[in-house]
């Protein structure tokens, strides 16, 4: 089956792409990018490409890429460690609210979002007084983090503390949903916020130095790439791992503080533990594949090892899925971590209207505003597409519609 499930570029000068892209869209500039990712010589046998692809800087959101002897940090990205995280609650339909803006307001009042413009006030997206959950959390990064800042000082002014337990902006949200069977699920999209970009932003400056100390010519200085056993190659390792460790951290926390918040609109006694998931989708992790000891770049994918559960959220409006991994080796073991853009943001943002977005959002409690049009579904691919042309790397486990929706 898998043979049949994916398309295959292969491009002279690079290893194959193959794509699990039957029935749905892949645009000409991110084929491009595919290409020249396909050409650096140490990608490892091919490149596995998502249902959900689309451009990317450097590397294309959608794309698994396994490399031996080094890494690329612009197709780890910015948002190191970005991914989701799920629980399923003992409550079910019938004991939410009629009306649903209190408990979308008083999630909204126990997770900072969004960011406030840079004036010198108070970030509503960063804590002003962090409080014990993230600071118990940070107490376990603190040690590593000061490692990684006395040999890179400017990092250390950086929201660090203050973004943990924080959702952000973009395409970050806090999520309250539904079942097949009408269980109430809570689930939430952030990764490791300021500190993670910065430490993203600094190792790609650092790789494109490199290239033009060695006068190594690429396609696209965001190919840029740290060679093992340079210094800044081992000092990349360890603070990406660190960063990932913050993204978990950070959606754990956000994420305890998103049931408390429920306890306080609704009296009923629920926990909320049963199959919680927290999977990252940006991020590079050292894995075995075909005999060989290989480091495994997921820029917008997730894990999917046989018996694995992830989640492949869908828009704002549209349903999203709790997987099982069925463990497709060509594919790395990976799926996609989304519904993936047709629009860019400022194309969307032109081409979706206030009252578009209300209606394709009319089932959900969330923000119906211009800030948010940029989310409305869409600007997003098709999800049901999406997830028909994986169907060889996934099997569903749980569909979920969303009831309330918290975005930056």
């Amino acid at each position: 089956m898998s043979e049949l499930n994916y398309n295959v570029i292969n491009e002279p000068g690079g290893v194959p792409i193959k794509l699990w892209t039957h029935g749905v869209p892949l645009e000409v500039e991110a084929r491009a990018q595919l290409i020249n990712m396909s050409k650096l010589p140490f990608v490892y046998r091919w490149i596995s490409v998502m249902p959900d692809v689309h451009l990317g800087k450097g590397a294309t959101v959608g794309s698994v890429i396994p490399t031996l002897g080094a890494i690329v940090p612009a197709a780890v990205g910015v948002d190191i460690g970005c991914g989701m995280i799920a629980a399923r609650t003992t409550l079910v339909a019938s004991d939410l609210p009629d009306n649903l803006a209190g408990l979308r307001s008083a999630i909204e009042k126990a997770v900072p979002h969004g960011r406030s413009p840079a004036r010198g006030g108070r970030d509503k997206g960063a804590w002003n007084t962090p409080p014990e959950a993230a600071e118990s959390g940070w107490s376990q990064l603190v040690g590593d983090f000061k490692v990684i800042t006395d040999k890179y000082p400017k990092l250390s002014k950086t929201n660090n503390l203050t973004h943990l337990g924080t959702l952000g902006t973009g395409n970050h949200f806090v999520e309250v949903c539904l079942d097949e069977e009408d269980r109430v699920w809570f689930m939430l999209h952030s990764g490791s916020r300021g500190v993670g970009n910065a430490i993203g932003s600094t190792f790609i400056e650092l790789a494109k130095a490199d290239m033009r100390r060695w006068m190594i010519n690429l396609p696209d200085m965001d190919l840029a790439y740290l060679p093992e056993g340079s210094e800044h190659f081992d000092d990349y390792v360890f603070a990406v791992d660190w960063a990932q460790r913050f993204a978990r951290t950070n959606r754990t926390i956000m994420m305890h503080n998103v049931v408390e918040a429920v306890r306080s609109v609704i009296a009923k006694p629920f926990t909320a533990e049963a199959e919680a998931v927290n999977c990252h989708h940006n991020y590079v992790n050292r894995e075995r594949h075909y005999g060989k000891d290989v480091l495994v770049t997921r820029k917008g994918a997730v894990s999917a090892k046989k018996g694995e559960l992830g989640i492949i959220p869908g828009s704002m409006g549209a349903k999203s899925f709790i997987v099982r991994g069925l463990g497709n080796e060509e594919s790395f073991h990976s799926c996609s971590h989304g519904a993936g853009r047709v629009m860019s943001r400022t194309e969307a943002r032109k081409r979706i209207t206030v009252e578009e977005h209300g209606k394709a959002t009319a089932h959900v409690e969330c923000r119906k505003d211009a800030d948010v049009v940029d989310e409305s579904p869409a600007a997003y691919k098709s999800i049901d597409a999406v997830m028909k042309a994986q169907r060889d790397l996934v099997e569903i486990v749980h569909t979920l519609r969303q009831v309330v929706c918290v975005k930056g």
